[in-house]
């Protein structure tokens, strides 16, 4: 009796101290979500590159290609060197209008009415926010964005719809320290 006693008592020791095994998986991901989407921005970024250089094109303006991705012309140029262009913190009060690439108002610099924009410390879309760094007082700019560095794939959620890229046209009208 005790024979069996120690042996189940060896078995179960044994079997205790077994080290766990990892368990496999019950379901393999292809990651095939993640390729039909790089495949559509793609072919998005394709589509929306191809109308923007068409309008460069068109126009006979020397429009200035950003390090951000988007293009944007001079329509009024401040030549003094003396004044700067926002750091961060600075505030910056300016207006703007909203249109699409083929010139329709999306939004009136009336509708949107003279904004005041504490530099990389609030909200506003991404095109926007790089395009006011580059900008200087009383400077007008007309910016060209793809849909990626304005509302992208959500839109403003009112009039803007998904993936549409946008003509902005802004003037600053101060830069101040806050």
């Amino acid at each position: 009796m005790n024979k069996i006693f120690l042996l189940v008592l060896a078995m179960l020791f044994f079997v205790g101290c077994k080290s766990p095994e990892a368990r496999k998986p019950i379901s393999v991901k292809t990651g095939s979500f993640i390729d039909a989407s790089v495949e559509r921005n793609k072919k998005l970024n394709a589509r929306e590159q191809a109308e923007i250089q068409k309008i460069l094109s068109e126009k006979k303006i020397d429009y200035l290609s950003s390090q951000s991705g988007f293009w944007y012309y001079y329509n009024i140029k401040t030549d003094v060197d003396s004044l700067k262009t926002p750091s961060f913190g600075n505030i910056i009060n300016f207006n703007y209008d909203v249109k699409t690439l083929d010139g329709a108002t999306i939004y009136s610099k009336e509708d949107l009415k003279t904004q005041s924009y504490a530099m990389d410390q609030e909200e506003i879309f991404t095109g926007l926010r790089e395009g006011l760094k580059l900008m200087k007082t009383g400077e007008t700019v007309t910016f060209l964005f793809p849909s990626q560095k304005a509302y992208g794939y959500y839109g403003d959620q009112n009039k803007i719809g998904t993936n549409v890229p946008l003509i902005c046209e802004v003037t600053v009208n101060s830069i101040s320290e806050k």
